[in-house]
This record gives structure tokens, C-alpha cells and sequence, in this order.
């Protein structure tokens, strides 16, 4: 008898502490990861580049900008690399650019990927985590597509295939007014 009340009794504690902690999940962490949803006004920023110089998101206003939040462990990352070079040198000239920020590693390190790769687009390094957090972003890869007036046009935390980069680059080209 003493034995069924203790199961029964820390089964129903254990119930509790995953509510608890689920509560807590959603509370604090899913509430981050939406700070910036689609049809917001991008967060501006100013990081330095491998090189030392400012890449400011404000400067590139006019322009549809491919925001991807990467690092040089991350698998998914690596397989879009190639993808977006070359869709970068397709679509640089009808005014998208893409921006691949740099989640908190050294400048050796992701020097050593962009060689490897031949990466040609601008790469700021968010050191202190700030643009990341500014963006709620949570998984890597994540990749934002902001339009020529700053807006979100997409957030998607999904691997992207060379395809989907391509459908991407079109939502964001900038379209003439007429």
C-alpha cells in the first residue's frame, strides 16, 4: 500500500515539473525566437567584417537583403555556402545582397571556411551574440529575407536546397515602381 501511494505520488510530482518546465520553455524561449516576425521593420545593426570594416543594414535600404545567421560547425550551414555564392553572383546585379552573419567564432576559423569556399559576399561576425538576439534567432541555419524598405518578408529556420535560395533571391529582388 505504502509503495503504490509513493509511485502514484511521484508520478503526479513528475507530471507537475513538466508542466512547470514546459511553461517555462514557452514563456521564455519561443517568446524569443519571435521577437521579429514577417512585415516588421529590421532591427538595424553594425558589426565589423572579417576585414575589420562596418557592414551596417541600414546602408543596404533600396536593396533585398538575404540575412543568414551561420557558423562554420554547422552542417546545414556548410551545404547552403556554395548555394548562395553562386546565386549571389546571379542576383548582386538586380540589387539583392546577402549578408552571412557570423554566430560567435573566431575570425580564424570562419577565414578558413570562407577561403575554402570562395565566399564573396559580406560576412559580419555577431561576436558578442547581439544581432542574434536582436533577431530572436535559435536554430542555425536561420535566414531572414528583408525587402528594399527594410520590412520581413520571411523568417525560416529550414536547410535550404539551392532552389529555395533561388525562390528567396525573387521574393526580394527590388521591383521598379511604375
Amino acid at each position: 500500500m505504502k509503495k503504490n501511494r509513493f509511485i502514484y505520488r511521484s508520478l503526479i510530482l513528475g507530471v507537475f515539473v513538466l508542466v512547470i518546465g514546459y511553461t517555462l520553455y514557452i514563456n521564455l524561449f519561443k517568446e524569443k525566437n519571435s521577437l521579429v516576425q514577417v512585415g516588421d521593420q529590421a532591427p538595424n545593426f553594425v558589426l565589423k567584417d572579417l576585414n575589420g570594416k562596418s557592414v551596417k543594414l541600414s546602408d543596404y535600404r533600396g536593396k533585398g537583403v538575404f540575412l543568414n545567421f551561420w557558423g562554420t560547425w554547422c552542417k546545414p550551414c556548410e551545404r547552403e555556402m556554395p548555394y548562395m555564392e553562386r546565386q549571389y553572383q546571379k542576383y548582386k546585379d538586380q540589387g539583392v545582397e546577402i549578408l552571412a552573419v557570423n554566430i560567435a567564432e573566431s575570425n580564424v576559423s570562419v577565414k578558413n571556411f570562407v577561403d575554402r569556399y570562395h565566399l564573396s559576399f559580406p560576412i559580419p561576425m555577431d561576436k558578442d551574440r547581439e544581432v542574434t538576439k536582436a533577431f530572436g534567432i535559435g536554430p542555425i541555419p536561420t535566414t531572414v529575407l528583408i525587402d528594399k524598405n527594410g520590412k520581413i518578408v520571411k523568417k525560416t529556420t529550414a536547410s535550404l536546397s539551392e532552389k529555395d535560395i533561388i525562390s528567396f533571391m525573387n521574393q526580394i529582388v527590388p521591383k521598379e515602381k511604375k
